[in-house]
């Protein structure tokens, strides 16, 4: 299978002021994030609010950015929800509609706590987009699923025709590396936190990833892997930390589905509120967040339209 080089973002869901999705602003976005080097999408996922979407939106949202991604730009659908069923009608939807891969969280409720029932729910929704890659969205903050993923590599292997890889967003490198190196470096580990993919990449991985950030701050995280390649330490070392910088701005506002979906507007792209239960930033916190990012030259390094 071929293997994701580059970032891929995981795009907010534009929204209208009373709660609606709107996809008017998907293809200005889809622009965007190509004109700053992104190599695709990575939608309905945790920073797309995708398991507070009804399947119908989530459909047409799909369908929203396969029109609208330039030549050449994946788009992964986000496929995952505590119903299994409802999981398979969005994998077969997206091989219908043209996506180019797959991808699924083990779902809140019920908790997974075996890999055996985590294989079985991937099983079932991979074997209903058979000709697409499937990956497994590892982030275990969010659903509890604290399961080692080198077993879960070992039990998809020869199992699960299109098993990828996995979308690996969680803190240890260590197993992040020892998944990298299963079999021979055969599954597709995409690094999924912004915060350390200059690390990943001295370890030999992250050749590919997928992040919230970069919908913001995509031209500082691609120059990282730019900066590397080139052999430029410095560069990178100093792109990782501004990085990290800006993270910890946007951990001060409820993190990166509520302050990152906040600064799109204030980088020109207002995408509209979250929807509840998410506490909506105020403009007095608005106002704060965009001093704290002035005060690191977060402007003038951002992504660009």
């Amino acid at each position: 299978m071929e293997k994701i080089i580059g970032l891929i973002d995981a795009p907010f869901t534009p929204m209208t002021p009373d709660g609606d999705i709107n996809t008017a602003p998907v293809p200005q976005y889809a622009a965007m994030l190509a004109k700053n080097g992104l190599k695709g999408v990575f939608i309905n996922g945790s920073s797309g609010e995708g398991y507070m979407l009804t399947t119908e939106e989530r459909k047409t949202l799909a369908e929203a950015w396969i029109k609208a991604a330039p030549a050449g730009f994946k788009v992964i659908v986000h496929v995952g929800s505590c119903c299994l069923r409802e999981s398979v009608a969005l994998a077969k939807h997206a091989a219908e509609i043209g996506a180019w891969g797959i991808g699924a969280m083990a779902p809140p409720f019920p908790k997974i706590g075996r890999v055996e029932e985590l294989v079985k729910y991937c099983e079932a929704i991979a074997a209903a987009a058979p000709e697409l890659p499937f990956y497994y969205y590892h982030i275990p903050a969010f659903n509890g699923a604290f399961l080692p993923m080198i077993n879960l590599l070992k039990a998809v292997d020869g199992r699960i025709p299109n098993f990828a890889g996995i979308k690996y967003t969680f803190e240890s490198l260590y197993e992040y590396n020892q998944c990298r190196l299963y079999a021979g470096g055969k599954y597709d580990m995409l690094h999924g936190q912004d915060e350390t993919i200059l690390p990943s990449l001295a370890q030999g991985g992250a050749q590919g990833g997928i992040g919230g950030t970069t919908n913001y701050n995509g031209r500082e995280l691609v120059g990282i892997i730019e900066a590397w390649k080139a052999g430029d330490l410095e560069t990178a070392r100093e792109k990782q930390n501004f990085s990290q910088a800006v993270i910890n701005v946007i951990c001060n506002y409820r993190g990166n589905i509520v302050g990152g979906k906040r600064i799109m507007k204030l980088i020109g792209l207002d995408l509209g509120p979250n929807r509840v239960p998410f506490r909506n930033m105020t403009d007095e916190e608005e106002a704060a967040m965009k001093a704290e990012l002035e005060a690191i030259g977060f402007f003038e390094r951002c992504n660009k339209f």
